[in-house]
């Protein structure tokens, strides 16, 4: 494959990767003379006290700490005006975020509106933020967003139900840290959604009308760390092994996703999400092979690469024979998880020519960089078959 033309890689300046690599952030933190965090901690993650010892011992040494701990599902305006107070409130001079995509984009508008002003509804879209934001870390205990190394938060405006995509390049952290050990406590059916969210994140950059080389290379060897991983953190959720694998692969998966740009799925998943409250990881995992059925015409090649990819045997296949492997295989991992339907989520099929509609609400939106264009009437057909789920 020949690219033409200059193309712009973004990524978080530091990584740090391993386990029990989340004990190096107060040394971070005090290297840079930083004591005065705002934590904003999933609520779960929280109330298990996974991250208790850590701030019991920023408290013991005279740190300032003050935490937000009330994201429980996606972040909303409401969440990020309120942590922007706390962080007021207490003079902090940092942001930590310890917790999933939703924790971390609520704090990523808590970091950007410490320093700017108005309303974050003043911010969606592309470039918007005036003002450096305050220093951010984040942590993520699932193996799916990948918000931590990503110039985009994602913040409901519920009264408009629309969800807001705020992107800048000052949204990227200044330091993410991939604990696997922090993906231990995910339950099965989280495993499940985070993960093909990140294996979306994957197969959406690599066919993305936006890919370039870099996210290309990366998007690839994401697939190829979650495909045979997935099942097995769903099916053990203690396999420290596949915990590491998908970790690597849904950060290969962000940093190509962030540069290359999702397409059609998320579009339709942010979209189902709103409107029905369905978390963004499942709404990608029903929706994810229905949409490469639609697409896998205009560029057969890419989805007999990633066929490939993910360990299927093709040899002696037709170039479409290869291609098709690809839509079975995401079809196999959300059989083997018990991915349900958007029926079985509360969708109904008198809401799909609305749904259908609000998919294209926001212009330029990642349905724009899908290799094969939908209208609204392939949207709500699209919908219909993952309503119902269609046969293998």
């Amino acid at each position: 494959m020949v690219f033409s033309g200059v193309t712009q890689f973004r990524t978080v300046p530091q990584i740090l990767f391993g386990f029990d690599a989340l004990a190096h952030c107060g040394t971070y933190m005090s290297d840079r003379g930083l004591q005065r965090p705002l934590f904003v901690i999933d609520k779960v993650i929280y109330e298990l006290g996974t991250v208790s010892p850590m701030l019991d011992m920023m408290k013991n040494e005279g740190w300032n700490v003050a935490i937000y701990a009330d994201i429980a599902s996606e972040p909303c305006i409401e969440h990020v005006e309120a942590g922007t107070a706390l962080y007021r409130e207490n003079r902090c001079d940092c942001v930590v975020a310890i917790g999933g995509g939703s924790t971390i984009d609520g704090a990523k508008g808590m970091a950007a509106m410490a320093t700017n002003p108005g309303s974050i509804r003043e911010y969606q879209g592309w470039d918007k933020i005036i003002r450096p934001r305050a220093p951010l870390i984040a942590a993520p205990t699932t193996a799916g967003t990948g918000s931590e190394v990503t110039q985009t938060a994602v913040i409901s405006d519920e009264e408009n139900r629309l969800k807001m995509r705020i992107l800048s390049p000052l949204n990227i952290p200044d330091l993410a840290i991939e604990d696997p050990r922090l993906t231990l406590s995910m339950p099965p059916s989280v495993t499940a959604a985070t993960g093909m969210d990140a294996l979306t994140h994957a197969i959406e950059a690599f066919i993305s009308r936006r890919r370039q080389p870099l996210t290309s290379a990366m998007a690839l060897s994401a697939i190829g760390h979650i495909a045979p991983n997935i099942v097995r953190a769903w099916a053990k959720g203690d396999d420290l092994e596949a915990r590491e694998s998908m970790m690597v692969g849904q950060l290969l998966a962000a940093q190509a996703f962030t540069n290359a740009s999702t397409a059609l799925v998320h579009g339709m998943a942010r979209t189902v999400g709103i409107y029905f409250h369905i978390p963004h990881g499942m709404a990608n995992a029903i929706l994810l092979p229905h949409v490469m059925e639609f697409t896998l015409p205009a560029v057969p090649h890419l989805f007999a690469a990633i066929a490939e990819a993910m360990g299927e045997r093709v040899d002696g296949f037709t170039l479409r024979e290869k291609a098709e492997r690809a839509v079975v295989a995401v079809k196999g991992l959300g059989r083997d998880m018990e991915i349900p339907t958007l029926s079985d989520m509360g969708v109904t099929e008198d809401s799909l020519p609305e749904l259908s509609k609000h998919v294209f609400a926001v212009k330029p939106g990642t349905p724009d960089f899908n290799p094969r264009l939908a209208t609204v009437e392939d949207v709500r057909g699209i919908y219909y078959r993952s309503l119902y789920g269609t046969p293998d």
